[in-house]
């Protein structure tokens, strides 16, 4: 039989705080992304820019999104507890 979760309110505010961290890197990235994306249209010039906001970006966005899951996973996993540590990313996102 599962045993009810439990989480204070100071627990619930990180994660909340976290997910909007997480959210606002993401929207970030990728409003650099498109806007690189429509100026290549008009200027090959910039697919090289473009490419480089990928390459670098892009697998810090999964990055983050990994630490949030291992956030919640922890959580959920321990009823509270430390954060976990952090994993590396492959680099291919």
């Amino acid at each position: 039989m599962s045993t009810p979760f439990e989480m204070t309110r100071e627990e619930l505010q990180a994660i909340h705080e976290k997910y909007r961290e997480v959210k606002h890197d993401i929207n970030n990235t990728l409003a650099v992304i498109m806007a690189l994306s429509e100026l290549a249209q008009r200027n090959p010039a910039h697919y090289e820019k473009l490419a480089k906001a990928v390459l670098t970006r892009g697998p810090d966005v999964v990055q983050k999104l990994q630490d949030f899951q291992n956030l919640l996973g922890a959580r959920l996993k321990d009823g509270g507890g430390a954060p976990p540590t952090s994993h590396p990313t492959s680099g291919v996102f």
